[in-house]
């Protein structure tokens, strides 16, 4: 069955449609739910939650752009929510704002413990970075997103970025130790 096809059942309610298109997209969607939420147990949540909204939604599609995209989209904006609710972004001015660099032998940190430091990032830090780093969004649009200001948004960057920097050097000075005992 064509994706068209299974779109057109999915407007009609047709469970066995719903299921394929979970089934077709559900891994995708969830690795987009465990970059905005602090455990696994909340991207499951998340995700569950996105397809509600989707199957709820799924009428308003028009077929114009990617179903893909529409779906991420509406994803994102699922996990967003449950921080819009949340006053958890602290208000600060841009000249409190320090770049940080971070610097990573590709080699010597796994994308598992990386998933997992971001993971532990105080909520307001963790949307940032997502959103900035991994999902490619500017500080004016995550401003509109998290009714913030691009300066609170930068404020956040930098300090994800400097929590992760000194997590990744802790870590990658365990491993030295450790082949140095090994």
């Amino acid at each position: 069955m064509s994706l068209d096809q299974l779109i057109k059942k999915c407007k009609k309610q047709d469970a066995k449609a719903q299921e394929q298109l979970y089934r077709l997209y559900g891994s995708k969607l969830f690795s987009i739910c465990l970059k905005y939420s602090n455990n696994y147990a909340s991207a499951e949540d998340t995700l569950q939650d996105a397809f509600i909204t989707i199957f709820d939604k799924i009428a308003q599609y028009k077929g114009k752009g990617s179903f893909e995209g529409w779906i991420k989209r509406i994803t994102i904006n699922t996990a967003l929510q449950k921080f819009r609710k949340q006053k958890v972004f602290e208000i600060i001015s841009e000249e409190q704002i320090e770049e940080v660099e971070v610097e990573v032998q590709e080699d010597e940190i796994s994308l598992d413990f990386l998933l997992e430091i971001v993971q532990q990032l105080p909520d307001r830090y963790r949307l940032v970075f997502t959103l900035y780093v991994l999902d490619g969004y500017s500080h004016k649009e995550i401003a509109g997103m998290l009714t913030i200001s691009i300066g609170t948004s930068k404020s956040n960057l930098a300090r994800a970025r400097n929590i992760l920097k000194e997590k990744i050097e802790t870590n990658q000075e365990q491993l030295r130790v450790q082949s140095l005992e090994g």
